[in-house]
């Protein structure tokens, strides 16, 4: 479940993933060639989609210094060795649409779903992010979550959002950690929590906000434009913003406005905004959403491929999974959201009809909430009142029909009973389309989802927050053959870095930091489902962050070598 307020071609940066796959590479070595981690005997799939081959790889502290042909490094010295028979090394993969804000500030920082199916870096930044941060956003932050407030205040200023990502490395974390911009920022900071257009005064403030933030490290601009306030940013903003990051190297990327009906025009308006600004442009969990709109998945792909002959570099993301997952009041129309007035507004009996008027309205153009496929298709999760608890888990419909209601009542006693900290995930999505949407060159693979560990989880959750990525390797590479194992890979780790300008990792290659994994490619399988989400995958024996173990032998090492990961454009005047 996301936190309460925090959602949840980069210009040419030299990188060349054209190197033959069975070429050896060896990095200059200092010393007399001790190494401490060598790892031999394994399938090496480098990252680059290259076929798989046969190697050794010899890591001496946070970096890969020598790729060697199989066998030539089973007499060099190592403190550690690790057999990697019948196993594959890979890099490790790099979540780029990562959810734990909680985990790496004041969380135990090991993200344990995570680690155990080989994540090694996790990006940040859909939507909104704690930093930079006003009173505005401050005041904003629900009571329940005082531990944020009150880490907020230290990211305010010209280099808030610096702050944030130094605060997460000193705090510790199993994984890389970096973000973009959530796009929510500088909205508020020009203009509050309330609707209407900018103006040219605010639209400074904007641009001013997005180049301090990029000068600080963010890989870009990432805006979910079905959340209030993000939604009550019109493109012009969103133009701007991205204008004033293209400087600094930086990507567009959107939950776009409408994965519905309105679906073919919202990819329409990403793009205009990555054409007016000259920057790179990537959607959020691809999707078609909703059964009547299901036919559109084949036209939204012809559109990106349409757009990338054009001359526009465009990508996705994609979770493997058919139902998505947000919070709750995602249903309630973005008006009854403005100024912060949710609950207030809830609790006013003229305007809660109108809300429970317009969350049924099915009409053409009319509010897009939860009506389309109606309640049966939403389960409600993460409840933490005593008194509701027990629908943890139920169907909508079935919690309304128990509470002798209809279910738009239902969901706004919910909303109301958990002041706004209750989600839904919602079966909206065909497999078929899925499947298709994976397969496509430009989607690279992201959860949506913080990390858990099933040892202290309570309630329920997607289940991507602990298989995306096991899931790819299992499902979609060994059992229905919808990707090789090459390419899924490449997805996960250099296609992903690629995309954020990030040179030195997501490769097997010398020189790079040691962010490896070694798995079992005829085991890994993710176990979370819907019903029972907090079981971890399985299959991973070995994932290494910096060089340094973090998982291993089926368990958490409780190393926290992750670093904060800056943009291109981090200490560009």
């Amino acid at each position: 479940m996301h936190s309460s307020h925090f959602r949840r071609p980069l210009l040419a940066l030299g990188v060349l993933f054209t190197a033959c796959a069975r070429q050896v590479s060896v990095a200059p070595t200092p010393d007399d060639g001790a190494y401490d981690v060598v790892i031999t005997g394994g399938r090496i799939v480098d990252g680059t989609g290259n076929p798989w081959y046969y190697g050794d790889v010899g890591v001496r502290g946070d970096r890969i210094v020598i790729v060697a042909p199989h066998g030539a490094l089973s007499a060099a010295r190592a403190a550690r060795r690790i057999d990697a028979t019948n196993r594959v090394v890979s890099p490790g993969f790099i979540d780029i649409q990562a959810q734990s804000y909680e985990q790496h500030l004041f969380g135990d920082g090991r993200v344990v779903s995570k680690i155990s199916e080989g994540v090694t870096t996790e990006i940040l930044g859909e939507g909104g992010t704690p930093a930079p941060a006003n009173s505005a956003m401050i005041a904003a932050v629900a009571p329940a979550d005082s531990l944020m407030k009150r880490s907020m205040t230290t990211f305010t200023g010209e280099h808030g959002f610096d702050a944030w990502l130094t605060a997460m490395e000193r705090h510790g974390s199993s994984v890389n950690v970096g973000s973009y911009l959530g796009a929510e920022n500088p909205r508020v900071f020009a203009m509050g929590y309330a609707e209407g257009r900018a103006g040219p005064a605010a639209l400074d403030t904007m641009r001013r906000v997005v180049r301090d933030a990029m000068r600080d490290g963010a890989f870009g601009v990432a805006s979910a434009l079905i959340y209030p306030p993000s939604a009550f940013t019109s493109t012009e903003e969103l133009v701007a913003m991205a204008q004033a990051m293209a400087p600094y190297h930086g990507a567009y990327i959107s939950h776009i406005r409408s994965e519905d009906d309105q679906l073919l025009e919202a990819i329409d308006e990403a793009f205009l905004i990555g054409r007016s600004a000259g920057v790179p442009v990537d959607i959020y969990h691809l999707k078609a959403a909703t059964r009547r709109n299901w036919g559109k998945a084949r036209a939204m792909v012809a559109k990106i491929d349409s757009a990338r002959k054009a001359g526009l570099d465009a990508g996705a993301t994609m979770y493997p999974y058919p139902a998505s997952s947000n919070s709750l009041q995602a249903c309630i129309p973005n008006w009854a959201s403005a100024n912060d007035m949710l609950l207030q507004n809830l609790r006013d009996p003229a305007k809660r009809a109108r809300i429970v008027r317009e969350m049924g309205d099915t009409t053409p153009g009319a509010n897009q909430g939860c009506q389309l496929d109606g309640p049966s298709a939403i389960m409600v999760v993460g409840l933490q009142t005593d008194a509701n608890r027990k629908y943890e888990g139920w169907r909508l419909d079935r919690i309304a029909a128990d509470r002798g209601t209809t279910w738009e009542n239902a969901l706004v006693d919910l909303v109301l009973a958990e002041q706004g900290r209750v989600a839904k995930i919602t079966f909206s999505m065909s497999e078929t389309n899925v499947a298709m949407q994976l397969a496509q060159p430009w989607v690279v693979i992201g959860s949506d989802a913080e990390g858990f560990d099933p040892a202290n989880a309570q309630g329920r959750t997607h289940p991507r927050a602990y298989g995306s990525f096991a899931r790819i390797l299992g499902k979609y590479v060994r059992d229905e053959h919808v990707l090789t194992l090459e390419d899924a890979v490449r997805k996960m780790t250099s296609a992903t870095a690629s995309r954020l300008g990030i040179r030195d990792r997501g490769l097997v290659r010398p020189g790079t930091f040691a962010d490896l994994v070694v798995f079992d490619p005829a085991t890994i399988t993710d176990r979370a489902t819907y019903e029972q989400p907090h079981q971890l995958a399985t299959g991973v024996d070995v994932v290494l962050v910096n060089g340094v173990t973090v998982w291993k032998n089926g368990a958490a090492t409780n190393e926290k070598p992750g670093r904060a990961l800056r943009g291109p454009g981090y200490g560009m005047p």
